[in-house]
């Protein structure tokens, strides 16, 4: 790729929405590292007892604009 061409190219992902920009990202990582279904599989399995867990009230949810006040708060 020219210099130009790779320019031209990371100019046009700057203006790019967020949820594009994310997918590119993924698709690059994959191209990089390939495809891990056993990994996949893991992150499947720690979801599903993340949500047992909400829905058994094992685990106390915190609301995401409590938490990022807080991290304000103590790192202003």
């Amino acid at each position: 790729m020219t210099a130009i061409k790779e320019k031209e190219l990371f100019e046009r992902i700057e203006v790019l929405p967020l949820d594009l920009k994310v997918k590119i990202v993924d698709k690059i990582l994959t191209n990089l590292n390939g495809l891990d279904k056993s990994i996949d599989n893991l992150w499947f399995k720690k979801a599903l007892e993340r949500k047992n867990d909400i829905e058994n009230g094992e685990v106390h949810l915190i609301d995401g604009n409590e938490v990022f006040e807080k991290v304000k708060q103590r790192f202003s």
